[in-house]
């Protein structure tokens, strides 16, 4: 959202695709009226989850990154439809990823309610996190495990080295450290 400072003069491009928006605009800065040329990309919003079951967090087989040319380790995550609530796409997002149906998870647990940020200064993409919490009995296809990661300091620091993913570092880290501040 602009500074009422601020004034967007015109919109000399739109480029819309399924996955994000390119938006090229003339914007007046307030103090010498400078015109400068900006550009941003409107992207959905993403969910990320940390499943747990039985003190370990469970992530899905690499996938492959084009930016990267290598497939990484990532938690389970994807794009946020428009008019979802984050919290309501979690149970399609592990059973697409790991396997998981809405009846083997436990508890969902918001980590960031508002989401974050992703990029300010490039796109108004949000990231929400949760932890979700399976069931010890829930059923995990061989296939669908890309590692497993015991919920202790030595646990976390391996996964922490084995994550490319800055999200799913950050989200990593901010469980870590709440659930540490709580337990203390």
């Amino acid at each position: 959202m602009n500074s009422p400072d601020w004034q967007t003069r015109d919109r000399f491009l739109e480029l819309r695709s399924p996955w994000l928006t390119l938006i090229g605009e003339h914007l007046q800065e307030p103090q010498q009226g400078q015109i400068l040329e900006y550009w941003r990309v409107e992207k959905a919003d993403s969910v990320i989850i940390l499943p747990i079951q039985s003190h370990q967090l469970i992530l899905p087989p690499p996938t492959y990154r084009p930016g990267l040319g290598k497939a990484t380790l990532d938690f389970p995550g994807g794009r946020l439809p428009e008019g979802e609530q984050p919290i309501a796409v979690v149970p399609t997002i592990l059973q697409r990823e790991l396997g998981v149906i809405a009846e083997e998870i436990a508890q969902i647990t918001p980590l960031n309610g508002q989401g974050w940020a992703v990029n300010s200064s490039f796109s108004n993409q949000k990231l929400y996190g949760f932890i979700a919490d399976l069931h010890s009995t829930a059923k995990i296809p061989a296939n669908f495990i890309g590692g497993t990661y015991p919920i202790t300091n030595l646990g976390v620091e391996s996964l922490l080295k084995s994550l490319t993913c800055l999200q799913c570092r950050a989200l990593l880290l901010e469980w870590w450290l709440t659930r540490s501040r709580s337990l203390s």
